[in-house]
């Protein structure tokens, strides 16, 4: 992943409107695995579902709707339920391809749509 972050921090001082974040399981982490990244802030997820809803809801503040960790887990138990159907529509054995990822993409914005106030 070290190669797409850098990607990213690229794509932003480039100019274009982007925003990049860094996320870790562990504390202290980011400095020893990407010295170049000294001095950006993580957010440390510790490793959990509840971790990474909160790290999220931190990252990604901004008006309108704003999902709040009880609304992620129920999108994330909805899309979850889906997944199966998902990879079995696509003809795909792991949610990490491009159509796979577009479909529970989808998935999640249509959850989030019943969902989110």
């Amino acid at each position: 992943m070290a190669f797409e972050l850098g990607l990213a921090v690229a794509w932003e001082m480039m100019g274009p409107r982007h925003v990049w974040f860094v996320m870790e399981a562990v504390d202290r982490r980011l400095a020893k695995s990407l010295s170049d990244l000294n001095g950006t802030d993580p957010y440390i997820h510790g490793g959990t579902i509840d971790g990474v809803f909160r790290e999220m809801g931190n990252a990604l503040v901004r008006k309108g709707r704003q999902p709040s960790v009880p609304e992620m887990w129920s999108i994330y138990r909805e899309v979850r339920g889906k997944i199966p159907s998902i990879l079995e529509r696509c003809g795909a054995s792991s949610v990490f391809q491009a159509r796979v990822f577009q479909e529970i993409s989808f998935a999640a914005n249509v959850a989030a749509g019943g969902i989110v106030r």
